[in-house]
């Protein structure tokens, strides 16, 4: 079993083909939305797929060390996780096939008018340990 990313984007990824913001969505829309995403997760959660998700707030802060009790904080000028990264879940399959199949599946979610989404969804692979060294 591999361990993959799958990363609902904002923006940065190329358009879906319904492409209407969420924050445009009528409440039976993002109810519709939301039930396939629980959907979803509960039948990998039968199979033994699916590890966790979550949906991300808009809100976010950089923030690094600058030296003891002062860390800075910024919000931007640069590009930052809560502009582009909408949520994501974490998947646990027999193949790489099969993290491009669930992801499939997953971009069709319905959005707008009830009509499937049909976003693009970034598809990451955990990194696995180091090979061992020894003498």
């Amino acid at each position: 079993m591999a361990k993959y990313l799958l990363l609902k984007h904002y923006r940065g990824a190329p358009a879906a083909l319904n492409d209407v913001p969420m924050d445009q969505w009528t409440p039976e829309e993002l109810s519709a939305h939301m039930q396939y995403m629980h959907d979803f997760a509960a039948r990998l959660e039968a199979t033994g797929e699916f590890v966790d998700g979550q949906a991300l707030s808009p809100e976010g802060t950089f923030v690094r060390s600058d030296g003891p009790g002062r860390p800075p904080v910024t919000d931007g000028p640069f590009a930052e996780t809560k502009d582009l990264i909408a949520g994501w879940m974490v998947i646990d399959v027999d193949s790489y096939a099969r993290a491009l199949e669930l992801a499939g599946e997953l971009s069709a979610a319905p959005g707008a008018g009830g009509k499937p989404i049909h976003e693009w969804l970034e598809v990451r692979p955990f990194m696995t340990a180091p090979p061992t060294i020894t003498e």
